[in-house]
């Protein structure tokens, strides 16, 4: 399944006239790959040791590249780094309010919501977002342990 989403995502790439270079790849790849939605000092790390001349800020700028071109959602939460979600259609986000930790969940009644929001306000709908929160089961079995 990822290697699908892949080359769908370098065919987009390519489709708007951006190149498709090792690091940019990479980086893409890695997002696919990664189910934690990295921040983008997370991503450097991951791949610092194959691109040791690549900076954070190249990492940046190719995530602002795939945000542009749609292929990744910036999600921010107040904290102080943004991270990132590779976009693979409409889903939400459960995150323990512990350790920050980011689970993906797909509900689809939520269009339903957007209907009703557009009839009761008159607003054309572009998007929207949610986000639940709570403790992950890691976070509440440490608490647990704590406890005792």
């Amino acid at each position: 399944m990822s290697k699908m989403h892949l080359n769908i995502a370098l065919d987009t790439l390519k489709a708007t006239g951006v190149r498709i270079t090792p690091q940019r790849h990479a980086i893409l790849e890695y997002l696919i790959q990664s189910m934690n939605h990295p921040t983008a000092d997370d991503i450097y790390k991951a791949l610092e040791d194959r691109f040791p001349n690549m900076s954070v800020a190249t990492v940046y700028n190719n995530l602002r590249v795939f945000r542009e071109v749609g292929l990744v959602k910036e999600l921010t939460y107040g904290d102080a780094a943004s991270r990132f979600d590779f976009a693979t259609g409409d889903h939400y986000h459960m995150i323990c309010e512990t350790c920050g930790k980011i689970v993906d969940f797909h509900y689809p009644g939520l269009n339903e919501v957007e209907h009703f929001a557009s009839h009761v306000t008159g607003f054309t709908v572009n998007s929207h977002r949610l986000e639940v929160y709570g403790t992950c089961p890691s976070c509440m079995e440490n608490e647990a342990k704590e406890a005792l």
